[in-house]
């Protein structure tokens, strides 16, 4: 059920056309690279779907704005990890997705949102995806503005490590995609 407003959000919103999926493709390589277990890797696939699933309690005039958020916006927008940590909470089979959900914009030096976590206080899996999900988000068209070619973005994760990423994992990624075809993250 979650699945299916997770890809009714996509049709809502054309600009996330895909995003799940490729945050996810994202996601599972670095944790391949880090050695998780298939039955974890399982569960980052479901979290990695789910992940927006809150933004369905978002007006679709703020996610499809075409320039900057105001203030109020940009609240409605940090809402959302909480209201999609209240929908996986509801369902035995999605619960393991809580912390992608609800977690996966803390950043590493704890300006993040929605509970200000820092660190290693932010669970490993929301850690892991947050990277997938920036990088996928500055490589994707967005109505406010141009995507970023590859190596812009790489450079920005390389920039954001140890203050928005996990320096340690933002590292793995660099790791990961220095040891692949130079391709855009939506051919994935």
């Amino acid at each position: 059920m979650l699945t299916t407003l997770s890809r009714a959000l996509e049709e809502r919103d054309p600009y996330l056309h895909g995003h799940s999926e490729r945050v996810t493709a994202l996601a599972e390589a670095l944790a391949v690279r880090l050695g998780w277990s298939r039955s974890r890797l399982e569960t980052l696939r479901l979290g990695g779907r789910l992940h927006d699933i809150g933004k369905v309690a978002v007006p679709a005039s703020v996610l499809q704005k075409p320039g900057p958020l105001d203030e109020r916006e940009r609240e409605q927008i940090r809402l959302h990890p909480r209201f999609g940590a209240r929908l996986v909470e509801r369902l035995a089979a999605t619960r393991p997705a809580l912390p992608y959900v609800l977690y996966h914009h803390e950043r590493w030096d704890g300006g993040g949102y929605p509970t200000g976590k820092a660190g290693t206080a932010i669970p490993v899996e929301a850690r892991v995806l947050a990277v997938a999900d920036a990088f996928d988000a500055m490589t994707s068209m967005r109505p406010y503005r141009r995507a970023l070619g590859m190596h812009a973005a790489l450079t920005e994760i390389d920039r954001c490590a140890g203050s928005q990423f996990d320096p340690g994992l933002a590292q793995t990624f660099l790791d990961v995609w220095s040891n692949r075809p130079p391709l855009r993250a939506s051919a994935l």
